[in-house]
């Protein structure tokens, strides 16, 4: 019997994939940086995220190099990437 339902973004990578996704429909502010909330929320409010899912989807893309966080935490860029991201699923 099951009591919870699954998490979509349980795994670290389908979290990354869901943030690269929200960076690439987002527009940067200046010189290709997007502010973290502006991923956050979404990820957090309309996809029903946790805030953890979100942490280590962060860290997983930018070990993959996906993105780049800037050590204030207040912005990442998306660096370009070495295969279509947005099209694996």
């Amino acid at each position: 019997m099951k009591h919870t339902e699954p998490r979509p973004y349980a795994a670290p990578e389908a979290a990354a994939r869901q943030i690269v996704q929200l960076c690439a429909s987002t527009q940067p502010v200046q010189d290709g940086r997007i502010y973290i909330e502006k991923i956050n929320a979404p990820f957090l409010f309309t996809l029903k995220g946790r805030g953890s899912e979100f942490g280590a989807g962060i860290a997983f893309a930018v070990e993959k190099g996906w993105l780049m966080v800037h050590e204030s935490g207040t912005y990442v860029k998306l660096l370009p990437p070495g295969e279509d991201l947005l099209a694996q699923q």
